[in-house]
């Protein structure tokens, strides 16, 4: 299995922005479907960013929930075998620790389908 550290959580007003990474080792990360998770205190862990792994010369494609599309991007450096998540535009419903994962299913939202998971990060978002 792959071995998944989180780091770039923090606490950032609302409007900011944070850069999550997620470095791997073990395995290479372009082999995997990565995906962002999020847990906030009392409610189940949710999908947030998917990138399916690269097929050849093609880097993956990218997912996201509706609640962070267009504010939230995905991205994968294969050279450092680091996947990102660059939050943009943060609001207080953000607040969670956040997770990467690793699937060998293709383009999956469900947790059960992720096999290897990080520690998670803390994000805060002040008011």
């Amino acid at each position: 299995q792959v071995q998944l550290v989180e780091s770039g959580g923090g606490l950032v007003q609302t409007g900011g922005s944070l850069r999550l990474s997620c470095a791997a080792s073990g395995r290479t990360l372009s082999s995997y479907t990565m995906g962002w998770f999020r847990q906030a205190p009392g409610k189940e862990r949710e999908f947030v960013a998917g990138l399916t792994r690269s097929e050849g010369r093609r880097g993956g494609n990218t997912y996201y929930s509706e609640s962070v599309k267009g504010r939230f991007t995905i991205s994968r450096d294969n050279a450092k075998n680091t996947v990102y998540l660059q939050m943009n535009n943060l609001k207080f419903g953000d607040t969670a620790v956040y997770y990467c994962a690793a699937s060998l299913s293709l383009g999956s939202r469900i947790t059960t389908d992720f096999s290897s998971w990080g520690q998670g990060t803390q994000v805060t978002v002040s008011s």
